[in-house]
């Protein structure tokens, strides 16, 4: 079992910066990927970004690569969302998972069983 709770977001310019955490509560997280996505009104959730816990590899979205770093704190086992060059796109509902599996697929939201709460992201044209 699992627990995120998510911190960060907010209300932003456009080509602003923002930082999202997700920390998380388990006996171990070695065996776990700790991913973002996010989610407008009316749209499926969207993949962002994720990050194996053990590995430190990570990948992206195509809409957010070179903008968007994932990286995570072992000693606080939180994993952040640093979001550089928001645009008004980028304006969501950001969710952190979790998922111990250890299958090729990463990228859908059915691939994880624990959420955190979300939080708003709004960018501001």
């Amino acid at each position: 079992q699992v627990q995120l709770v998510q911190s960060g977001g907010g209300l932003v310019q456009a080509g602003d910066s923002l930082r999202l955490s997700c920390t998380a509560s388990a006996r171990s997280l070695d065996d776990y990927r700790l991913a973002w996505f996010r989610q407008v009104p009316g749209k499926e959730r969207e993949f962002v970004s994720v990050i194996g816990w053990r590995s430190n590899r990570s990948f992206y979205s195509k809409s957010v690569e070179g903008r968007f770093t994932v990286s995570r704190d072992s000693a606080k086992s939180t994993v952040y969302l640093q979001m550089n060059s928001l645009e008004f796109e980028d304006t969501a509902v950001y969710f952190c998972a979790a998922s111990s599996s250890t299958g090729f697929s990463y990228s859908q939201a059915t691939d994880y069983l624990f959420w955190g709460q979300g939080t708003q992201v709004t960018v501001s044209s």
